[in-house]
């Protein structure tokens, strides 16, 4: 097992009594909260039950386009597999939700632009893993020289199944992991290693009971059954990970979501517990809880990069942040401004936005012609 960053193996750690591994596995999680964390649990590396859940999923095709889900086979679910050694897993998870930011009211305002309350400030995956090599440091410091490696949802990790088991929450109907205190607004980081720490009793129960507001509010019906997402009709792998057109028939349905969704989240009665978070890297940039749909539009390439440097949305990059915004247009009210705009992008040098941008204009002049009747 290599250290988070380094690709040599370290000696192995001093030999700790059961007394001392319970020790250290509390002042973890004392360390955790001081460095950010909400909350911390520790949890072996079986995970063959969601093996075979992820084996169902894939042979069902509803990965979609994300070909790294079956990439590296048992990694995902046998983490001494990924990195050699690994006995626990130390799953963390962070509030992102910033204040004064609303979660449902921009959704009512279809010429303003939604963006997922996750992505609108700094990419979190820098912060976390940061934070996470932080903790690892203090645990050096502590028993000396161990194994370990820090992941935030860059590698084929499952991160849901590992906090589960770490006592963090349950799977919604939706397949977020939801916690009884804090909903499911929270991001999740992990750190494989070889230390034998005790494990966390599994979080084993749940708590959604009848409720099954997150699979009648899903806008494309991708809650096909209880916790399973056929990624093919998710807003969010339809904006963020799809590369090509997105399918007509899910494009009315996306509104004003331009990157990701939440409803599945914002509907949840237990988001009401959801915690705000003080992290200044999770405040919103550049409006973008609040900004309209022809303001984004309107961003050229180097706008767009120098705007989403640092940030998730960046990933996507310029010509589907297009394809998105054009849909987006497409689905606002009319009006001179927003068809004006859409006509500006008619000659752009990319056919897969020009083919959103005419879409969006038919929709458009249909909507005028309307209220011309």
């Amino acid at each position: 097992m290599s250290t988070t960053a380094s690709p040599q193996a370290p000696s192995a750690p001093q030999a700790l009594s059961d007394t001392d591994l319970a020790a250290l596995a509390a002042k973890i999680k004392v360390w955790g909260r001081e460095l950010g964390f909400q909350e911390l649990g520790i949890t072996d590396t079986d995970l063959s039950n969601h093996e075979r859940y992820l084996e169902r999923w894939l042979a069902a095709g509803y990965h979609g386009e994300m070909g790294f889900m079956e990439k590296h086979g048992t990694k995902r679910t046998r983490p001494a597999e990924l990195v050699p050694g690994t006995l626990r897993v130390i799953s963390a998870r962070m509030d992102y939700l910033p204040p004064e930011v609303e979660t449902t009211k921009v959704l009512g305002q279809p010429d303003t632009a939604y963006v997922s309350r996750y992505a609108l400030g700094r990419d979190y995956h820098k912060l976390i893993r940061k934070r996470l090599a932080t903790l690892a440091k203090r645990i050096e410091a502590e028993v000396g020289t161990f194994g370990y490696r820090a992941f935030v949802d860059s590698a084929p990790v499952m991160e849901r199944a590992l906090a589960r088991k770490a006592g963090l929450g349950w799977f919604g109907k939706n397949a977020m992991l939801l916690n009884p205190k804090a909903g499911s607004l929270f991001f999740l980081g992990e750190l494989y290693t070889d230390l034998p720490l005790p494990a966390d009793e599994p979080f084993e129960s749940e708590h959604c009971g009848k409720c099954s507001s997150c699979r009648t509010a899903c806008p494309t019906g991708a809650i096909v059954e209880d916790k399973v997402v056929d990624s093919r009709r998710c807003i969010s792998y339809l904006t963020i990970e799809l590369h090509g057109a997105i399918p007509e028939q899910y494009r009315e349905a996306m509104g004003n979501r331009v990157y990701g969704c939440d409803d599945c989240q914002l509907v949840c009665p237990f988001t009401r517990f959801t915690r705000i978070s003080q992290e200044e890297d999770f405040a919103p940039r550049h409006d973008l809880d609040r900004i309209e749909l022809t303001r984004l539009f309107a961003w050229s390439e180097e706008e767009f990069l120098d705007k989403t440097t640092g940030s998730a949305i960046r990933r996507i990059g310029y010509e589907r942040w297009l394809r998105n915004l054009a849909v987006g247009l497409g689905n606002a009210p009319w009006s001179e401004t927003v068809e004006a705009a859409l006509k500006a992008r008619l000659a752009y040098p990319s056919d897969l936005v020009r083919e959103h941008v005419r879409w969006a204009l038919e929709r458009q002049r249909d909507k005028r012609a309307q209220r011309i009747i």
